[in-house]
């Protein structure tokens, strides 16, 4: 499952042409859409760092590896212009992997740490190496909403909580924020 954001300009256009042209590039790469969320309009994160984002998720199929998914989810970040000079800052395109089946990488405790970091370090850190499942999926409504559409049954791993579980459990006000782009 990935999740797919962005909330400036790329050469492919504004913020939903991007996501469209991307969703075009993962069918043309190693790996297939199986599942497609509708594009989302969601407020920036964190609040008043920046424009509205546009987001959606998929669920894919065609590797295997979490690190060959991953390589080319980078690779196609990058041939939309995506810069990673600042940690939640402004982006063209982002591609995150959420997770893949029930797959715990690397290891409970390590999973543990960055899913209970505090907010400031959060801003302030990242994961040197895959955190599998996303260690805070379960507290982005414009992770979960997209998601929902795509995998709502699915499980995560640790927390045994369905993403329609997740998703219920947080505020509604959040969640009243994302709106599906029409057209």
């Amino acid at each position: 499952m990935v999740a797919l954001g962005g909330n400036v300009d790329s050469a492919a256009g504004p913020p939903a042409a991007t996501l469209a042209a991307a969703l075009t590039r993962l069918s043309d790469s190693p790996l297939q859409i199986v599942e497609c969320s509708p594009i989302y309009t969601t407020p920036c994160f964190p609040e008043g760092s920046g424009p509205e984002y546009v987001n959606a998720a998929v669920c894919l199929s065609g590797l295997n590896d979490p690190h060959a998914v991953l390589a080319v989810l980078h690779a196609i970040e990058a041939e939309f212009g995506r810069e990673r000079d600042r940690r939640w800052g402004r982006r063209t395109l982002d591609l995150d992997l959420i997770g893949i089946g029930d797959l715990l990488l690397p290891d409970l405790e390590t999973y543990l740490f960055w899913r209970d970091l505090p907010l400031d370090r959060q801003m302030q850190e990242a994961p040197d190496r895959l955190i599998l499942p996303h260690p805070r999926l379960q507290d982005r409504g414009f992770v979960l909403v997209p998601l929902n559409d795509v995998a709502p049954d699915w499980r995560h791993p640790v927390s045994g909580q369905t993403v329609r579980d997740m998703l219920a459990a947080l505020d509604p006000d959040q969640i009243a924020r994302i709106r599906p782009i029409q057209g």
